[in-house]
């Protein structure tokens, strides 16, 4: 078998070394300090580096996200994956919670009897919720449009929107069409992205609303 030499990292350390390995590829490339945490970390979860340019912000939109943190927001995923992937133990510090509806028994119904699909139908139960509330959206481009909709409509004013869909099939448009609101957003324009990327997301406003704490 051929020797490869292996870094030895001890595993407390392995995600600091991570993204120094991720500021050192990233160059003299310079970027607004409130959004290089969140490009680096959606970095660090895919290895992909199209994220130091394909990740858009609007304006503020990294303040507006962190103080809905700070103001006890409930996060809103399109998957269970995304879901699981956010640091709940910071967010229910601040007195916040994430919830997804796409396993709910009673979404799947109306999704069927309606001819929607469930992602569509957890956008408008996430319309019903009171408080601050922060959209993750790393899976479904219905789910994205659906927001958008509600949000034009009148009935919901989310303080953030995360729009990171991946794939083929109206993620592109789904996208460009968040682009184009006053909603706060960050956006992964093209056809990457993902639960993971969401929850990455998700968890770097997080860590830069607490301080960097874990738990």
């Amino acid at each position: 078998m051929k020797k490869i030499e292996l870094q030895r990292v001890a595993p407390a350390d392995i995600e600091a070394r991570s993204m120094e390995i991720i500021g050192q590829e990233l160059g003299d490339r310079v970027f607004p300090a409130d959004q290089l945490p969140i490009i680096k970390r959606a970095i660090h979860t895919s290895a992909d580096f199209d994220y130091a340019d394909n990740l858009v912000f609007s304006p503020d939109a990294v303040a507006a996200g962190i103080a809905a943190i700070k103001g006890g927001c409930t996060i809103v995923t399109d998957t269970q994956m995304a879901f699981s992937g956010i640091n709940k133990k910071v967010l229910e510090k601040f007195g916040g919670k994430a919830v997804c509806f796409m396993s709910d028994p009673d979404v799947a119904a109306e999704a069927k009897e309606r001819g929607e699909t469930r992602a569509t139908v957890s956008m408008e139960r996430a319309a019903q919720l009171e408080g601050p509330l922060v959209l993750a959206i790393g899976n479904a481009p219905t789910a994205l449009v659906r927001a958008c909709e509600l949000i034009e409509e009148g009935k919901m004013a989310p303080a953030l929107v995360i729009g990171v869909p991946v794939g083929f099939v109206n993620v592109v448009e789904s996208k460009e069409l968040l682009l184009t609101m006053d909603t706060p957003h960050i956006v992964a324009r093209g056809r990457k992205g993902g639960s993971n990327v969401a929850a990455a997301i998700c968890n770097a406003l997080l860590y830069q609303a607490s301080n960097n704490a874990r738990e």
